[in-house]
């Protein structure tokens, strides 16, 4: 990752109070990280720093759009991304001990010898955790999904017809044994 150094935050040198970070994030930041699933995503994550003694509180505003497919007709279409995400960063002496035992994901431990304070993960995982985990497309004016009608009518061509399928299948003789368990 050539830019992994502009995703660590040196942390020691702020002075107690918010502090803000803006990152912009395409394409190229996701294929580092190896995500396909998205098309063309143009995300900008805006991250506050409140530097505490011991702790830090960080809030993650995600906002931007990808292009994504719909999941009921396939076509294309761009959704906004938003949300927003807080963090929970504490300095311990044993911090590997208490990442294993924490049971909350919005609370890290790091060293208090630690300097910097690697985002990058976090901010890949809060982009995706702001994508709609059903991606349809936007309603027309019936209030329905404006999807492709051919689509749509296949599949429901495909709904009414019985199962069949040329294989033999597996579960064929099944059948007799549900009938004698009676």
């Amino acid at each position: 990752m050539a830019n992994r150094r502009a995703f660590e935050v040196a942390f020691v040198g702020l002075k107690t109070g918010v502090h803000e970070f803006n990152y912009e994030l395409d394409d190229k930041f996701f294929a580092e990280k190896g995500l396909a699933d998205l098309t063309n995503p143009r995300a900008n994550v805006k991250m506050l720093l409140d530097k505490h003694v011991g702790f830090m509180m960080l809030t993650f505003i995600v906002g931007g759009q990808t292009d994504v497919n719909c999941d009921r007709c396939g076509n294309p279409l761009t959704i906004e991304l938003w949300d927003e995400f807080k963090m929970l960063v504490k300095l311990v002496d044993n911090p590997e001990e208490m990442n294993d035992q924490e049971e909350d994901p919005d609370v890290f431990y790091i060293s208090r010898t630690e300097s910097h304070l690697a985002v990058g993960d976090w901010i890949y995982e809060f982009v995706l955790l702001s994508v709609p985990m059903q991606k349809m497309c936007p309603p027309d004016e019936n209030g329905e999904p404006d999807c492709n009608q051919e689509v749509i009518q296949k599949l429901r061509e495909m709904e009414s017809k019985p199962n069949e399928t040329n294989a033999p299948s597996i579960w064929k003789g099944l059948d007799k044994f549900k009938e004698n368990e009676n």
